[in-house]
């Protein structure tokens, strides 16, 4: 086993070592405390980050309620784990979300856009916090209205709490004090099939397998994979890319997929993440921007060979050997590192026993629970 990055090893060692359950040793710590989380629109690891905020708190015996998007409340079952829910989405939804945030003692809203809206909702005399998630990404506008939205909220949140690396050094360049809380994913289930029956359910044969899995978004580089692809066309492994997922690019790149004939299946939402990672030969992430990204944690969780682009939080959680990084928006780059690790599977090989490595070093679901709840307790006071 590995050693903690130097940036996490403080982090990793408060008081979270050995926890198995985001609850473990918790219960009765919040009893009759009472917790607003606020979110905007999700299908993945954000919303799944504030499932398992919501069940440690719950086993803590806090009144939790979440307030968001009527979609994303139902998509990720708050209310099934305990939670009261409020539908309050966007500038619309300010009055159900003054209601919500009323009664509470802490606010912690996550993501930009909902840290706005809680923060023009929440008393200033009620403790707020707000977790960045994500970098600005898109065009003129947009980057500068999320600037003006850092600025407001680094000043506005009584803590701010940051996903990776570059997102403590924006925040402090804000005006806040950031502190670091990776997200971290929940442990892998073993697979449920073998790696030959995933592979003939997907009609793989003898080629290659490539598994990514990302939302089908602008953020997640999915352009410069399907060029990369092509590229791999040729290859003596004939290489197959499954993209597990679904976004709004959804039509957009089945359109490209086809017109193209790029060698590239697109899966559609999996449960069955565990059973494509074990059954692939690479992984791969050409992200353009990452913060904490949980498809990383379980490739390397999975022991499967992960090919990553250097951005926002993914060299912090890879370090130097555990993935083979790669610059983002280059599909010639991303195209010879895959080929790369085809061509030498002795390399492939050395390369997941590293991740493997480094996955048991980073904090889990549970721990990064754990050090949100101690962040509540400081607040709390």
């Amino acid at each position: 086993m590995g050693h903690c990055p130097p940036a996490y090893a403080k982090w990793c060692g408060e008081g979270v070592a050995g926890l198995q359950e985001p609850w473990a040793g918790s219960g009765g710590r919040f009893a009759g405390a009472t917790v607003c989380l606020v979110l905007g629109a999700s299908t993945g690891g954000l919303g799944r980050h504030v499932r398992v905020l919501v069940e440690a708190l719950v086993a803590a015996r806090a009144q939790v309620s979440v307030a968001g998007p009527g979609d994303t409340l139902s998509r990720f079952g708050y209310a099934a784990a305990g939670a009261g829910v409020v539908q309050a989405a966007g500038p619309a939804g300010l009055p159900r979300l003054r209601s919500a945030v009323a009664g509470a003692e802490v606010v912690h809203a996550h993501g930009l856009t909902a840290g706005l809206l809680a923060g023009v909702a929440t008393s200033r005399a009620v403790p707020f916090a707000v977790t960045w998630h994500n970098a600005a990404f898109g065009g003129r506008a947009r980057r500068g209205a999320q600037a003006a939205a850092e600025h407001y909220l680094a000043r506005r949140a009584t803590v701010t709490l940051c996903v990776s690396p570059d997102r403590v050094r924006r925040a402090a360049a804000c005006g806040g004090r950031p502190r670091l809380i990776p997200v971290g994913a929940a442990r892998l289930p073993a697979p449920r099939r073998s790696r030959r029956q995933v592979r003939a359910d997907l009609g793989v044969g003898d080629r290659a397998l490539l598994v990514c899995v990302a939302r089908l978004a602008p953020q997640k580089g999915l352009d410069v994979l399907l060029e990369a692809a092509s590229l791999l066309a040729r290859h003596p492994r004939r290489p197959l890319v499954v993209i597990a997922g679904e976004g709004p690019l959804q039509a957009r790149l089945a359109s490209r997929i086809a017109d193209s004939a790029a060698p590239v299946r697109l899966l559609g939402p999996r449960s069955d993440v565990a059973d494509l990672l074990a059954a692939a030969d690479l992984a791969v992430l050409p992200s353009h921007w990452e913060g904490s990204p949980l498809a990383a944690h379980e490739a390397l969780q999975a022991g499967c060979p992960l090919v990553a682009t250097a951005v926002g939080g993914v060299p912090a959680l890879t370090g130097a050997d555990a993935a083979l990084l790669v610059p983002p928006g280059d599909p010639r780059a991303l195209a010879r590192a895959l080929a790369g690790l085809l061509d030498d599977e002795e390399a492939a090989q050395a390369l997941a026993r590293r991740g493997l490595c480094r996955a048991r070093d980073w904090p889990d679901a549970a721990r990064s629970a754990a050090s949100v709840l101690d962040v509540y307790a400081q607040l709390l006071g």
